[in-house]
């Protein structure tokens, strides 16, 4: 597995804020517990160009490498904290990886 950092990138509709807030209550622990950083949020993306504009929020956090993307994402801490908040309280329009560029 790649040990090339890797930015996570979520596009998501709130549609309970009260919910909502519980899951960024527990995120930034379960991020740190698997050495995550975030990054930034926005609520008023600017759309520039192309014919499908990002609606919603955007929030991007980063992993050293996509092994420890994975054991984030696929922990019991993240797993249910995303189950019992992030889905019941949102619509998740993406959730995409991208490996940043190789050094050269």
């Amino acid at each position: 597995m790649s040990q090339t950092r890797v930015y996570c990138i979520a596009n998501l509709e709130i549609e309970d804020a009260e919910l909502f807030r519980n899951y960024e209550k527990g995120f930034f622990g379960t991020l740190k517990e698997y050495n995550g950083e975030f990054m930034t949020m926005d609520d008023e993306s600017i759309h520039l160009e192309g014919t499908s504009p990002i609606e919603g929020r955007v929030i991007m956090w980063s992993f050293p490498s996509e092994e420890e993307m994975n054991n984030w994402f696929s922990s019991t801490s993240y797993q249910e904290l995303a189950e019992n908040y992030r889905r019941p309280a949102t619509e998740l329009k993406n959730l995409t990886v991208i490996k940043a560029m190789p050094t050269r």
